[in-house]
């Protein structure tokens, strides 16, 4: 949320940053499409003024970083390319986890690995992760590093939240069987869960614009968020818990979560986060949300992050008339 889809203010962004540090918090993720590398220059200034060694820094690659049909992808050329564009922003000679932000049918999952290994093995990446993979590919990915002998992804950042919970199913079990980290993110599911959302509330968002298929209330899966977030309310308050304490708190509970990822815009949402880094749901609580919610639900579909190809494109899926 730093840069021009979020915080413009460069200094404030870094103020935000500085505040998080000092509160314990040592993770800082961004990736280069955030703001359009944007991001990656505030972070770079924002680090610039800590000691670089203290914190762990990771940032994306794969998403069209302009209209260069090149400049986009999981092709050796292109993460070679832009690891070197992301140093370059952050103002740091490594990244200690550098993530494949989404998965790219069209490259061979082998490719991508060795361009990764050899990023390792030169030091510019200290470990390799994936973002918003299914569970397929995370499995392919690791048994193609055992094989080929490449550097493996040692985390996968999914979308979790108490609304968008399909992970459940399949990705959070093979995380665990391949002893990867979880850094979830949108634990606030887009917003829908900072308190913005419910009866009598505007039901709209500033990214609204710009992803109309999350804040859309003629949309069917949409009506059914502002219902469970309308009952989610009720949990939170008899549990003596704001709203977003009920959401964080939600997430740090699965097992598999190693880190939820927060995106402050502002000061005051960071604030409105800090107190769930040691909060615990109780068993009635977190009983009371599946009610709510079921396991392994999302109540929207679209919420899931990435389609695949077969999915997104009905050519893939019917026979050439």
């Amino acid at each position: 949320m730093f840069g021009a889809w979020g915080t413009p203010d460069h200094d404030e962004s870094i103020r935000i940053i500085h505040r998080a540090l000092d509160a314990g918090i040592n993770f800082v993720d961004t990736a280069d499409v955030y703001s359009m590398g944007e991001s990656e220059e505030i972070v770079g200034k924002a680090l610039a003024q800590v000691k670089r060694e203290k914190i762990v820094l990771a940032t994306k690659v794969h998403g069209a970083m302009g209209r260069d049909p090149n400049a986009q992808g999981n092709s050796r050329r292109w993460i070679i390319a832009e690891c070197e564009n992301s140093l370059r922003r952050l103002g740091t000679d490594y990244i200690d986890l550098y993530q494949i932000h989404r998965p790219s049918p069209d490259t061979d999952i082998d490719e991508t690995l060795g361009a990764l290994t050899d990023l390792v093995r030169t030091g510019k990446v200290r470990y390799i992760g994936s973002s918003t993979f299914p569970a397929d590919d995370i499995v392919e990915a690791q048994w193609v590093a055992e094989r080929r002998g490449r550097e493996r992804f040692v985390t996968e950042q999914p979308p979790y939240s108490i609304l968008v919970r399909s992970i459940e199913a399949d990705v959070l079990p093979r995380c665990q069987q391949f002893g990867m980290g979880v850094l979830s993110w949108s634990p606030l599911a887009g917003g829908w869960l900072s308190g913005a959302f419910g009866q009598g509330k505007d039901n709209t968002s500033r990214r609204s614009v710009m992803l109309p298929h999350h804040y859309d209330m003629t949309l069917p899966g949409n009506a059914q968020k502002l219902s469970a977030v309308t009952a989610l309310y009720g949990v939170a308050e008899e549990a003596g818990l704001s709203l977003i304490q009920l959401a964080l708190g939600f997430v740090l509970e699965h097992p598999a979560v190693t880190s939820p990822i927060i995106g402050p815009r502002t000061m005051e949402h960071l604030e409105s986060q800090l107190p769930a880094l040691d909060l615990r749901l109780t068993r009635d609580v977190l009983d009371r949300i599946d009610e709510i919610v079921p396991p392994g639900t999302n109540l929207n579909a679209s919420d899931v992050g990435w389609v695949p190809a077969p999915i997104a494109d009905p050519s893939l899926r019917r026979r050439p008339l």
